[in-house]
């Protein structure tokens, strides 16, 4: 039973080409959504999962939480998984969300978290990675 949902899962799983989420970010109104722009997205995005849908990090280091999905939400503020104790969800959504091929609410969720105070900084690979960098290399070639 074990390996047949592995095999699901791994069915499911869906990984982008650069341009493909570029363009995918576009479609979605993330170019300049909140002063960021399209290149930041995919930086951070490339960065946080690979452009992996399906991507999740436990926090082994800190407060147990999890990450998931191609933006990496954060299950302690941003969704419930039903582990991490408390959690705030500030998304209204299960982790379990994020980590689909549909991306309609991993997108919408990232937009939250770019509400806040932090904005964009929230990432820890964005501040690492695309903070203060030339980003052009992140969209070129796209046609966005």
């Amino acid at each position: 039973m074990r390996l047949v949902f592995l095999l699901l899962v791994a069915a499911s799983a869906k990984v982008y080409q650069r341009c493909e989420w570029a363009r995918l970010l576009k479609a979605n109104g993330m170019d300049g959504y909140h002063g960021n722009s399209l290149a930041d997205w995919v930086c951070l995005s490339q960065w946080e999962s690979g452009y992996s849908t399906t991507a999740t990090n436990h926090n082994s280091r800190g407060d147990g939480s999890t990450d998931y999905g191609i933006f990496q939400i954060n299950s302690r503020w941003w969704c419930n998984d039903g582990h991490t104790s408390p959690s705030a969800n500030a998304c209204g959504i299960s982790c379990s969300e994020l980590l689909t091929d549909d991306i309609s609410k991993a997108i919408n969720c990232a937009k939250r978290v770019v509400r806040d105070p932090q904005g964009i900084r929230a990432w820890v690979a964005w501040r690492n990675h695309c903070e203060g960098r030339d980003l052009s290399s992140y969209i070129a070639g796209c046609g966005v």
